[in-house]
């Protein structure tokens, strides 16, 4: 299971025949969270022409936008419809515009309201988020550097180690390379290490290559 939002919340900008077009983005996993978010920027940007927004939830499948006294179709459909083409749930993003006065005309406004959405979600990060098992594998001290070493080996990021009579060594690993590491565990310790699931959790890993690497919770 995984889906892609944003890691963080990002801010850019541009100029468009002298309008001054402000993209902000921020993940968000309630309907209250992005109206907050859209409450927030309007009160920022209070001396703006126009604050245009749009937001997905995953939850309910909720999908909003406002083209805020923009002609109808120019403004909050360019941003949604960004959102979408990006795959992007579980975010918002303000499209503020600073009016300099030259009319950009329908197709102006389309282009420039898109390329704010788009601005605004690489100023975001978007990451594509994966549900990962939370492991825990006990064992002797001298079979600690074993297993240290072999839960990165198999994609696995270490979260914390507790020094008892054993050694636990707890972190989190996509479900699929379970079965692996389980089998190269095994190996290394002649079947003396002990593996627990301890629960579940979403984890972002960067987009553009999911498996190469977890990133730290955002």
């Amino acid at each position: 299971m995984e889906y892609i939002t944003v890691r963080q919340e990002g801010v850019d900008q541009f100029v468009e025949r002298k309008s001054r077009f402000i993209g902000s983005c921020r993940p968000v996993e309630t309907e209250e969270e992005a109206l907050a978010f859209v409450a927030e920027k309007k009160s920022q940007y209070w001396d703006a022409n126009h604050n245009v927004y749009a937001y997905i939830l995953r939850e309910g499948g909720v999908q909003r936008f406002s083209d805020d006294g923009e002609p109808q179709g120019t403004a909050g459909i360019p941003v949604i419809e960004t959102l979408k083409k990006a795959g992007v749930v579980d975010a918002v993003v303000v499209a503020t515009r600073y009016f300099g006065g030259i009319l950009l005309g329908g197709g102006g406004l389309i282009r420039a309201y898109s390329h704010t959405a788009s601005i605004a979600l690489a100023a975001a990060e978007k990451v594509r988020m994966k549900e990962c098992l939370l492991l825990e594998a006990a064992c002797g001290y001298d079979q600690y550097g074993r297993v240290q070493a072999l839960v990165p080996e198999c994609g696995g990021i270490v979260e914390d180690t507790v020094f008892l009579e054993q050694v636990t060594v707890r972190f989190r690993l996509e479900p699929e390379a379970r079965e692996a590491l389980a089998r190269r565990l095994a190996d290394a310790t002649a079947g003396r290490a002990a593996l627990r699931e301890a629960g579940r959790g979403w984890y972002p890993f960067p987009l553009e290559d999911p498996p190469a690497g977890l990133l730290e919770p955002r």
